[in-house]
């Protein structure tokens, strides 16, 4: 809030920018939504227990179609759980948040610094798939101390996705909210006020044509769910790429995200002084892109770690690749506190050394 009274001030001394706070996180969501709808930039912050509070304004924003940054300081649960531990245990939740069938963009920043730069990449993703964006971070990010290089500000031109002013429908002739014009998936919209006689702001979290004309037809919901289904299988190729570390002759892989990356680094040094050496894959995006399955391919058998129970990641790398099933395996920390590298170390080592 701060930076915005700097960054957020035109020449004539105005400010470009609006903070709120809301009664709760429905409300927060919900003022979200209408900015975005109303073609503003907007996010909230919250925790899991937030997350589940806006479960369903968020549905609203994936079927309607609304641009929507939310980010997720992920603590320890259910319930009030350890409030001031950390977890990473809101991954399946966010993925798939609100009844029916729904995919979410989630990014996973693993620094301070690299929060700062995913903000940036949500809003440009939010936009361009019309659609919420979740930034997962976590409780030892949150409140820990960091130490961290200098944020530099953003010098982008921001794209804010498919949206067409008085001059470019003048020049398309017609519009339809929900239409595939392009054969990406994401239809094109207008914002309000927007000064032409096709320009349409109605949105509908409704079953819906083309047209966003409310429809009970079963072809039309059908065709509307295989669209927005399209747009989440075209997001794979632009969401943040995964980083990679591959160490000439191991066939050991890891998967790991967030906040466990400073462990990772230092873990893979005990493994390798005890013989084992890894590669490693830092995943930054759901939904995964090719990379992550040729990472999987290429080793013989790949630990998903995580932060939470339930192995939540794990499980959705068997919904979405069953085919690698073989290859993969579960190493999960849930006690609430930071991971360490001793706790990924000795987990992998004992599993290999059973296996051997």
């Amino acid at each position: 809030i701060e930076y915005l009274k700097e960054y957020r001030i035109d020449e004539n001394g105005k400010a470009k920018f609006s903070e709120i706070q809301a009664e709760d996180e429905l409300a927060a969501i919900g003022m979200v939504l209408g900015a975005s709808w109303a073609g503003a930039r907007a996010l909230t912050a919250t925790s899991g227990p937030g997350i589940s509070l806006m479960s369903e304004f968020v549905g609203l924003a994936y079927y309607a179609e609304i641009p929507a940054v939310i980010w997720d300081v992920q603590r320890v649960g259910p319930s009030t759980g350890l409030p001031t531990r950390t977890n990473q245990g809101d991954v399946m939740t966010t993925y798939t948040l609100s009844h029916g069938d729904t995919k979410h963009i989630l990014l996973f920043p693993s620094s301070p610094e690299e929060c700062f730069y995913m903000a940036d990449t949500a809003f440009e993703l939010a936009e361009k798939f019309q659609t919420p964006v979740f930034v997962l971070s976590d409780l030892d990010i949150g409140m820990n101390n960091w130490m961290s290089n200098e944020f530099n500000f953003p010098e982008n031109i921001y794209d804010r996705g498919k949206v067409l002013d008085a001059d470019a429908l003048e020049k398309v002739g017609e519009f339809a909210r929900y239409k595939d014009v392009d054969g990406d998936a994401i239809p094109y919209r207008t914002l309000p006020g927007t000064k032409h006689k096709l320009a349409s702001f109605f949105t509908r979290g409704t079953g819906h044509n083309e047209k966003a004309v409310y429809s009970e037809r079963s072809d039309d919901y059908v065709n509307n769910m295989d669209r927005l289904n399209r747009k989440f299988e075209t997001a794979r190729k632009f969401v943040p790429a995964p980083v990679t570390d591959w160490v000439e002759g191991a066939k050991v892989g890891i998967i790991a995200f967030g906040s466990s990356d400073l462990a990772m680094t230092e873990a893979r040094d005990i493994m390798q002084k005890e013989g084992l050496k890894t590669n490693y894959l830092r995943l930054k995006a759901l939904p995964f892109s090719q990379e992550v399955i040729d990472f999987i391919d290429k080793n013989d058998v790949v630990y998903v770690l995580e932060q939470n129970r339930d192995a939540q990641l794990y499980k959705i790398f068997l919904m979405e690749s069953a085919d690698h099933k073989r290859n993969l395996r579960s190493l999960v920390h849930y006690s609430g506190l930071p991971l360490d590298a001793l706790s990924i170390s000795n987990g992998i080592l004992s599993k290999e050394r059973i296996m051997a």
